[in-house]
C-alpha cells in the first residue's frame, strides 16, 4: 500500500476534516490544498502542509501536492457548480482566473460538463502528473450508512409507499448523473435535484408543498466512483427538512457518508424524521 502524505484537495464542508483526522489517525501527514471560497480556515489545524488556491487552478494543485511528495490525493468536500452559471464567460474567468491546466481539462479532456464527466478529467489530469485520486471514503469508512432504520420512528405506509415509487426514479436520475435526490409525497414527484444541489432542493421543496409530509430520497449513480461525488448528509439536512416539515429521508446505504451522525440522528429523533438506509 502507498504511504507518505495524503494530499487532500478540500472544498465546503465537514467532509475534509472527517477524511483529515482519518489519515492522521491512520499515521499519514496530510497535505491540504484549500479551495479559496469554499474551504474551512480551520483545516490549517489539521495539516502538515496547508495552502488556499482558486477552484479553477489545477495546475496549481498539482505543484503543491507533488512538492509536498504526494501520491495519492483525496477530493472532499462540496463546490458549489451553480456559480460557473452566475454571470457571462467573461465574469466568470476574472473572478476564478483558471489556470492552463484547467483551461485544457474544462475545453479539451472533459466529454461534457457534467460531474462525473469533469471530476474523471480531473483524476486523469493527476494521474498523468503521478498523483492516484483514490476512494473518499478510505479514511472515514464509519460514516457510510448502514441498512435499515436509522431512527426508532416507524415511517407511515403512506411515507413506503413513497419510498418504493421514488426509488427507482431516483436511480435512474443519478444514473443520468442530473442529481442525487428527488422529493416524493403520494407516489408524485415534487421536484428533482440538478445543478443547485440538496439544500436549494429542499427548499424548493418546502414552497412547492407547504402542507409537509414529503419524503427526501437521495442515492449514489448506479456505477458510484467513491472517489468523487459520493451523495453526503448532515445535520443541516435535517435542520432543512425540518423547516420544510418532511416526513422521512431516505439514503443509499454503504454509498452515502453520514457527518455527525449522532447530532444527525439526534435531530431527526427530536424532529420526528424518519431515517432510513436502503440498498
Amino acid at each position: 500500500m502507498v504511504q507518505g502524505t495524503l494530499g487532500l484537495i478540500a472544498g465546503e464542508g465537514e467532509l475534509p476534516k472527517l477524511v483529515a483526522r482519518g489519515a492522521r489517525a491512520a499515521g499519514r501527514p496530510v497535505a491540504i490544498v484549500a479551495l479559496r471560497g469554499c474551504a474551512d480556515p480551520t483545516l490549517r489545524e489539521l495539516a502538515d502542509t496547508f495552502c488556499w488556491r482558486g477552484i479553477v487552478q489545477l495546475g496549481r494543485w498539482i505543484r503543491v501536492l507533488r512538492k509536498a511528495g504526494c501520491r495519492e490525493v483525496v477530493m472532499a468536500g462540496r463546490v458549489r457548480k451553480s456559480r460557473m452559471f452566475a454571470g457571462p464567460r467573461w465574469l466568470q474567468w476574472l473572478q476564478y482566473l483558471p489556470d492552463l491546466t484547467s483551461i485544457r481539462v474544462w475545453y479539451f479532456h472533459a466529454r461534457d460538463k457534467r460531474n462525473d464527466s469533469l471530476l474523471g478529467a480531473v483524476a486523469d489530469e493527476l494521474a498523468r502528473r503521478g498523483l492516484t485520486l483514490i476512494d473518499s471514503t478510505r479514511y472515514c469508512p464509519d460514516a457510510l450508512a448502514p441498512v435499515g432504520p436509522l431512527t426508532p420512528l416507524a415511517p407511515s405506509r403512506a411515507v413506503l409507499d413513497d419510498i418504493e415509487f421514488g426509488w427507482p426514479l431516483a436511480k435512474q436520475i443519478a444514473g443520468l448523473d442530473i442529481g442525487q435526490a428527488l422529493a416524493v409525497k403520494e407516489r408524485e414527484v415534487i421536484a428533482v435535484e440538478a445543478i443547485e444541489g440538496t439544500d436549494q432542493l429542499i427548499e424548493r421543496v418546502g414552497r412547492l408543498c407547504p402542507q409537509g409530509g414529503w419524503t427526501l430520497i437521495k442515492v449514489a449513480k448506479p456505477d458510484q466512483d467513491m472517489r468523487f461525488d459520493v451523495p453526503t448528509v448532515g445535520p443541516q439536512t435535517i435542520e432543512n427538512l425540518r423547516r420544510t416539515r418532511a416526513a422521512a429521508l431516505v439514503i443509499e446505504a454503504g454509498k452515502t457518508i453520514t457527518l455527525e451522525r449522532e447530532r444527525l440522528l439526534n435531530l431527526a429523533r427530536q424532529y420526528r424524521i424518519a431515517v432510513i438506509g436502503r440498498t
